[in-house]
């Protein structure tokens, strides 16, 4: 009588792994699994994991602003409520856009690197809106609101964005550095607005709060003076800088930028009205 015996393979795949029947000599060869390819493939791109550590974050810090401001708006101490919205509406959209890329998506492969795209999507909406803080720190005490010159300010901005967004988007180096080059002449326009006309508007108010527009003029225009010196410095210009600390950086000054700011802007404001040298009109 011929006996079959049936011949098991001693091994044995480790957790997490899945049979592959093609093996050869009989055994089944491993695949990994879904967790071991994420794994592998975050493996395969340094600083990925550092990245995603510095979004979770950034968006940890939009919301804690969110909270702070939403506890200063429920008592203003003679501070707006307007400004106080402004200030919340800043760290939510933000960090509603940090949020996706944190979960992995607002990014896409683009000449060789990763464009963040749900930046340029959160700049173009909260840088005027800090625009619009500041205007309104400029004009506390006055009977009106600059908002021509606002609009003016805010479509030099937008245009400093779109460039960057444009320049990241494009492969032929020329073309990137010219677009490049046009965001920064469109950010010194904004320079020489927040420090002429405005600053003008800002100074036929009392000198307390004239004060609270020039520190907070300077700190905005030493902050975003950052934006185009890591871009030209990060992966979409020279490369100096990689991806993760490129990433580290812009998490860091927005997190300054907008929270930061917002801090010093309705700090002093609120310091003023308690020592009575607060104006509203």
């Amino acid at each position: 009588m011929r006996f079959l015996t049936r011949i098991r393979c001693p091994y044995r795949p480790p957790p997490g792994h899945a049979r592959d029947p093609t093996g050869p000599g009989g055994c089944p060869a491993v695949r990994p699994g879904r967790q071991q390819r994420r794994a592998r493939d975050a493996g395969s791109r340094p600083g990925v994991g550092m990245t995603e550590w510095w979004l979770w974050m950034y968006v940890a810090a939009m919301a804690g602003g969110v909270v702070l401001f939403s506890r200063w708006r429920a008592d203003p101490r003679g501070v707006p409520r307007s400004e106080y919205r402004v200030a919340i509406a800043i760290p939510l959209w933000s960090g509603s856009w940090y949020l996706l890329m944190a979960l992995g998506g607002g990014r896409t492969e683009v000449a060789g690197h990763t464009l963040y795209w749900a930046r340029y999507v959160d700049w173009v909406v909260t840088a005027p809106l800090l625009l619009v803080a500041l205007m309104l720190t400029a004009t506390h005490s006055l009977p009106g609101r600059c908002w021509r010159l606002m609009g003016v300010l805010a479509g030099a901005n937008v245009v400093v964005i779109l460039s960057g967004l444009f320049a990241d988007l494009t492969a032929d180096g020329a073309a990137r550095y010219t677009l490049y080059a046009i965001g920064v002449l469109a950010l010194l326009a904004v320079y020489a607005l927040i420090w002429g006309p405005l600053r003008a508007h800002a100074h036929r108010q009392p000198e307390e709060i004239a004060g609270v527009y020039t520190e907070a003029a300077l700190l905005l225009s030493a902050l975003w003076a950052g934006y185009p010196v890591f871009w030209i410095l990060g992966p979409s210009g020279v490369g100096l800088f990689s991806s993760a600390t490129t990433s580290l950086l812009l998490v860091v000054l927005s997190i300054v930028s907008k929270v930061g700011w917002s801090i010093l802007d309705l700090g002093r404001l609120r310091a003023l009205s308690n020592r009575g040298h607060l104006t509203v009109v």
